[in-house]
């Protein structure tokens, strides 16, 4: 890749506070840049030539506020073997995961106030619209990789390790994502799939924030496709058709939909989500509504309504200022049912919402090296 045979570095110096996590291509650092003290995340990737890496180039594309954004890039060498290179991303810092912030409602026996789950759901929904109009599929949506703030429940989806601009009629792999939020068809064997894998995953995952465990856990791809029919019913031929053509085992229990207010039982939840939920949870992937016109869907009227704030009595996070590239998908849908008549862009713009771009560090790397 061009990135690689350029070995760029960085201006900017870099202080390690403590590692955040770690993953299947890398670790993830708390630091601090000692140019001007913003604490940010370093994912630091090994190398392997063997391998494509397009998180990079994925990430320099990547500028919306529901997306981790990228500020920097650099590579270096390990100590004891001049031939391993790692790059590394400097990245926007988030408090949390939402996996963790799960884990914290459960073990004090709470449930996640319903005006958080509709402002996390509508972000990431959000965020992989405006992915999606790039061409772009995440491929790993899970609760590991989706950061929060807290105080005031900002989200952003990370870690596009996974991540690839989706050509139609182009081969993918079909194992790919977590098994807990793979989308059916990919079980199925489908290798040309569309973004509309995400959809699922991000199903799987609000439904999670309801449940604070995976909606469909098996312990192999036959058991996750069986705990799947326990939930969707068995799928038909023309479902299986959709999901891969390909696919000509049709021997599966014969069960019958359950019915979403079964699956949440007890969690008190307004008819509008079980609606949500059907739109998104379906075996055919062309059946799935699109991100942006679920973002129109009644569940999430309360975040278009000008008395809704937060329980410390702050804004809710900037949910209405979307870019040209969102636009660019229905711009009448978006201006007559996604932005409240009341939301004046110039005046709730966030100090976050700047418009990104990488030139300032290439700027910066072009003087130096």
């Amino acid at each position: 890749m061009s990135d690689h045979s350029s070995h760029r570095q960085s201006s900017h110096t870099y202080s390690l506070i403590k590692p955040t996590g770690n993953g299947a291509f890398g670790m993830v650092y708390k630091a601090k840049d000692n140019q001007n003290g913003k604490i940010v995340a370093i994912k630091k990737v090994f190398q392997d030539l063997r391998y494509k890496n397009r998180e990079l180039s994925i990430l320099k594309e990547l500028k919306h506020e529901n997306c981790c954004y990228l500020y920097d890039y650099f590579y270096t060498t390990a100590n004891d073997n001049p031939e391993e290179e790692y790059l590394n991303l400097i990245m926007e810092y988030m408090p949390q995961t939402l996996h963790r912030e799960l884990r914290s409602f459960s073990k004090q026996k709470k449930y996640m106030p319903l005006l958080h789950i509709k402002l996390y759901s509508y972000q990431m929904i959000r965020g992989l619209a405006y992915m999606h109009a790039l061409g772009i599929c995440h491929r790993d949506v899970k609760p590991d990789n989706i950061l929060i703030d807290t105080e005031t429940h900002e989200l952003k989806i990370c870690d596009f390790g996974s991540a690839k601009k989706l050509v139609k009629g182009q081969p993918n792999v079909s194992y790919i994502s977590s098994r807990a939020y793979r989308a059916p068809e990919l079980i199925f064997g489908a290798t040309e799939y569309t973004t509309s894998i995400d959809l699922w995953s991000a199903g799987c995952v609000i439904a999670e924030m309801i449940l604070q465990q995976p909606i469909f856990s098996g312990e192999s791809s036959l058991e996750q496709i069986v705990e799947i029919i326990k939930v969707l019913g068995t799928p038909n031929k023309s479902q299986i058709q959709a999901m891969n053509p390909e696919y000509k085992e049709y021997k599966f229990p014969i069960l019958k939909h359950e019915s979403w207010e079964t699956v949440f039982k007890g969690k008190n939840m307004p008819k509008e989500f079980f609606d949500l939920i059907d739109k998104m949870l379906m075996f055919a992937p062309d059946k799935r509504t699109k991100p942006l016109y679920l973002l129109g869907h009644s569940f999430f009227d309360e975040l278009r309504d000008i008395n809704t704030k937060l329980e410390n009595g702050k804004k809710l996070p900037n949910l209405f200022n979307f870019n040209k590239t969102e636009m660019k998908i229905d711009p009448k849908f978006i201006k007559d049912k996604l932005i409240p008549n009341w939301y004046d862009k110039n005046k709730n713009n966030n100090v976050n919402n700047k418009d990104y771009s990488l030139e300032d560090f290439d700027n910066q790397s072009n003087d130096t090296n």
